[in-house]
């Protein structure tokens, strides 16, 4: 009942906002979305991965051109899509997550910059530097969903992420995404592979990411480069970090706190906004290294003291 009754919440909201506001709901619940199975990968399997942004572009790119390139039906564009992300996640995950540390960083990364390169290089395939746009989601079951109805499409998409990582760190896989991050030799020692679990935690996160870039593909009905550009692979990371690595609502404060900081500032400091937003960034990590999650547990902790 909670999870219907958050569906309803999050979703009723859409249709009491105007246009412009509905676009940055939507925007924000992706956002959300992504920090949650980013938060998953790096703050409780200790994966720094610089990859995730790219998988988002990934998806989305896959299914517009399944779509309307190459005119595949709407549910088999889905399911094509998803086992492109899958099948790029392995080839990454596989030789990658043996790595550790500033070497997965760096390896991630530059899939992430060569993935920029090919769109823009891409030709007719990609749309070059412009990207793809002026399409629509087809019709579903005959039904057209467009506005705040599409909106109920992406609340769907965050809550099932959520309650599939809820439950996943609840399980042993979890545990063992733990005890990996925390000592792999010790994880190893006591059974755990501890390849296959990284392998399968990357994987599965960038698949997430993969299906939530298919749904974003139809939110401005436009996808270019520069959306999946590094810019936003550090403010992920950022939102993970400043709400609390390791917590599903860290991950969900982070990432609403900081998308929605920029529209808060520039009618105050104007295009100073960027160098507020980064010393606010700064502070929060050094004051709180927990996070803002962690602030709040304390506050709770006296309060009932």
């Amino acid at each position: 009942m909670r999870w219907l009754g958050a569906f309803l919440v999050l979703s009723g909201a859409a249709f009491l906002l105007g246009d412009y506001h509905n676009d940055v709901y939507r925007k924000m619940l992706l956002w959300v979305t992504l920090a949650l199975g980013y938060n998953f990968l790096f703050g409780i399997c200790g994966q720094v991965s610089f990859s995730h942004f790219a998988f988002y572009g990934i998806g989305a790119y896959s299914v517009v051109i399944l779509l309307f390139q190459l005119h595949v039906p709407l549910p088999l564009a889905i399911l094509l899509g998803v086992a492109v992300c899958i099948v790029v996640a392995l080839a990454v995950a596989i030789p990658a997550t043996r790595l550790e540390g500033f070497y997965l960083a760096l390896a991630t990364l530059a899939l992430a910059q060569l993935f920029v390169v090919l769109l823009n290089e891409g030709g007719d395939i990609t749309g070059g530097t412009g990207g793809i746009a002026n399409y629509r989601l087809p019709a579903m079951l005959g039904l057209q969903i467009r506005g705040p109805w599409y909106t109920g499409v992406i609340v769907f998409l965050l809550l099932l992420t959520l309650w599939v990582l809820v439950k996943l760190d609840r399980s042993w896989f979890g545990r063992a995404c733990r005890a990996v991050r925390d000592n792999p030799e010790a994880a190893a020692a006591m059974g755990i592979d501890v390849a296959r679990t990284r392998v399968a935690a990357f994987t599965l996160t960038s698949a997430l990411a993969g299906v939530a870039g298919m749904v974003y593909a139809f939110v401005d009905n436009t996808v270019n480069p520069p959306i999946f550009g590094l810019e936003n692979a550090f403010l992920l990371l950022f939102m993970v970090i400043v709400g609390g690595s390791g917590r599903h609502a860290g991950a969900v404060i982070g990432a609403v706190l900081l998308f929605l900081l920029p529209f808060w500032l520039s009618p105050l400091v104007g295009h100073h906004h960027v160098l507020v937003f980064g010393v606010l960034m700064l502070a929060a990590i050094l004051l709180q290294p927990k996070g803002l999650i962690g602030l709040w547990d304390q506050c709770r902790h006296r309060f009932s003291r």
